[in-house]
């Protein structure tokens, strides 16, 4: 299927505030921003970050076809839990005592294999974290100009797998459609700082989230952010920002799986966890 016939046929799990299911709508009606809704629909989401045995982390750039945030870099795989799946992905709100929330990750399972070629046996041995979650919008300008009637508005649920083994011994098999390159990025850290604070590529508005007020700190000791205790749940009207997004653009080393750098969407981007 095309990413359009996607956007009609998968069903988002619409949210309040407070990370309750009200209601099902495809992707169209809630990425859409338009008179009467300008910041879209708010909307269960989540991101993996996928971790070799050495510490590494696999990034992604989304592809050129994709309706919102084309071209950008971003995590490892960013998506929506749906409704009617099986096996069901809809999980109650957080909430202190809340064990794992296994439709996210049964989530991030079928869009793992579906982005990225990696199959479910894959994982098996793959210990799953959830972190917690920000509650961020951001309007797709780059892509489609100053009213931009794209967009995201998601309560994003953030997920660390770790796996047993090095980059070189897991095999990936990107989906063209939504996926135009990957890499593996090293465990110092400062290779994704750099990156990042290049003028070079594109990157999501809600992975710079993540990046700046999250990751760093569980990438630092990622045994200590295994036993950490996901972070509270949102509440009622709670804070809400605008971050607005840039052009982030360096040359690709020769080494690299990434695609020659091409002009691709920016965002802005907003944390309320």
């Amino acid at each position: 299927m095309s990413q359009h016939d996607f956007m009609l046929k998968d069903e988002c799990l619409v949210l309040n505030y407070n990370d309750e299911v009200i209601g099902a709508d495809n992707k169209y009606n809630t990425h859409k921003f338009v008179a009467g809704q300008p910041k879209g629909v708010v909307h269960r989401a989540f991101s993996v970050m996928l971790f070799d045995s050495t510490g590494r982390l696999l990034l992604q750039q989304r592809a050129a076809s994709k309706v919102t945030f084309p071209r950008v870099w971003t995590n490892t795989c960013c998506s929506h839990p749906l409704h009617g799946q099986t096996p069901d992905e809809v999980d109650p709100p957080r909430t202190e005592t809340s064990g794992e929330p296994k439709g996210i990750f049964a989530a991030a399972v079928r869009k793992l294999k579906h982005e990225l070629g990696i199959e479910p046996a894959q994982l098996a041995d793959a210990k799953f974290k959830y972190m917690g979650r920000v509650h961020y919008w951001a309007a797709d300008t780059v892509t489609h100009g100053p009213a931009a009637p794209w967009g995201e508005h998601e309560i994003d649920y953030l997920v660390l797998v770790r796996l047993p083994v090095e980059a070189a011994a897991f095999a990936l098999a990107p989906e063209p459609d939504e996926v135009m390159a990957t890499e593996w990025v090293d465990a110092t850290r400062r290779a994704l700082r750099q990156w990042m604070g290049e003028p070079t590529e594109l990157w999501s508005p809600w992975f710079r989230v993540i990046a700046r007020e999250r990751l760093y700190g569980w990438w630092e000791d990622l045994d200590a952010a295994w036993r950490l205790k996901a972070r509270a749940p949102p509440r009622e009207g709670g804070r809400e920002r605008e971050e607005r997004g840039g052009v982030e653009r360096r040359r690709a080393p020769a080494s690299s799986s990434r695609a020659a750098p091409a002009l691709a969407s920016g965002g802005a981007a907003d944390p309320a966890v």
